[in-house]
């Protein structure tokens, strides 16, 4: 159960309300909408990583469920699970993640992708030696995305954590879609 209430939407400021309609009926999103600034922030960094970037979003989806398991968010991992294999994750591959970097179901570039997150988590910065091999296969940008999702993602699962965000019975749960790129 949440620690504190979810807001009544009737009760948000406009600026919350209008973010709000505009997100998946999540709890995670209502939760933020007790501070518009928040909430439209964490949209437009996260919506931008989801719909816009350049990561391979198989890669990206590892980052961010490997982050939620790292950090104890079992809503972040929920969520993206259901995300990963809307993106053709096999169970095998989503299972491999909370296994760890050494298991057999990843190519060698998601073994990498999993090795820079764990660095990341662990030490709040890479060491050359999982920055390096991912940067000479990967663009800037995509290495930007990344750290940047790894960043966004334990922020967000440390806020889901500290406010007990419930994961959503199976009714009210929304179905969830690819983002449009």
């Amino acid at each position: 159960m949440a620690r504190i209430p979810y807001p009544d939407p009737q009760q948000l400021d406009e600026r919350s309300k209008a973010t709000l309609d505009e997100l998946p009926k999540l709890n995670v999103f209502r939760m933020l909408a007790h501070s518009g600034v928040v909430l439209e922030g964490i949209r437009v960094l996260a919506n931008g990583l989801l719909r816009e970037g350049q990561l391979n979003p198989v890669l990206r989806e590892i980052a961010i469920i490997r982050t939620g398991l790292l950090r104890g968010s079992h809503y972040e991992v929920h969520q993206h699970e259901k995300l990963g294999q809307l993106y053709g994750m096999s169970q095998e591959l989503l299972a491999a993640i909370h296994e760890g970097a050494e298991a057999a179901a990843f190519d060698p570039l998601q073994r990498q992708v999993m090795l820079l997150t764990d660095d990341i988590v662990h030490n709040s910065r890479a060491s050359d030696a999982t920055f390096g091999p991912l940067a000479a296969q990967l663009s800037p940008g995509e290495m930007l995305e990344l750290v940047t999702c790894i960043g966004c993602y334990t922020m967000v699962s440390d806020l889901l954590n500290t406010f007990d965000v419930d994961i959503e019975a199976p009714e009210q749960s929304p179905e969830f879609k690819l983002p449009d790129r």
